[in-house]
């Protein structure tokens, strides 16, 4: 209910959009120009009247992450990798990043966060995220 207030208002509706431009911009091109890209990797496709995403996470596990859904449409993923403990040997490469992240997500409309699923099985993050009922398109009934 909040949000719609906002956003019926022109400055904040502008302000909104603006917010959003940028998150897609940083969603594009990451928030660092070090990162080859985020973490976790995520894809997100829709399916009749929700949106699924999926997230790899090796070495996870489920105590050690938390999801959010905020603003009807900012998904976010928090959590730590911890690394390995290597006791008997001297590392030579470390690729893969250990420690905490989080990463945030514009969806491209509005859910249901009181109906949001997620599992977690084999280091794969899936989430289901039913569409809100103002994204839902309605008919509108034509009167002669």
């Amino acid at each position: 209910m909040f949000f719609s207030r906002l956003t019926t208002n022109p400055v904040w509706r502008s302000i909104h959009d603006m917010q959003h431009e940028v998150n897609r911009l940083f969603d594009r091109w990451g928030h660092s120009p070090f990162n080859v890209g985020e973490f976790p990797a995520v894809n997100l496709w829709e399916e009749n009247d929700a949106l699924v995403i999926e997230a790899e996470l090796p070495g996870l596990e489920l105590q050690d992450l938390e999801i959010f859904v905020t603003g009807h449409n900012q998904f976010t993923i928090k959590g730590e990798r911890k690394a390995p403990n290597v006791d008997k040997g001297v590392p030579h490469r470390q690729e893969r990043a250990f420690g905490k992240f989080t990463r945030t997500v514009t969806l491209p409309f509005a859910v249901d966060e009181n109906a949001v699923e997620a599992t977690f099985e084999h280091g794969v993050l899936r989430v289901r995220l039913p569409k809100h009922e103002a994204a839902k398109p309605r008919k509108i009934e034509i009167k002669a």
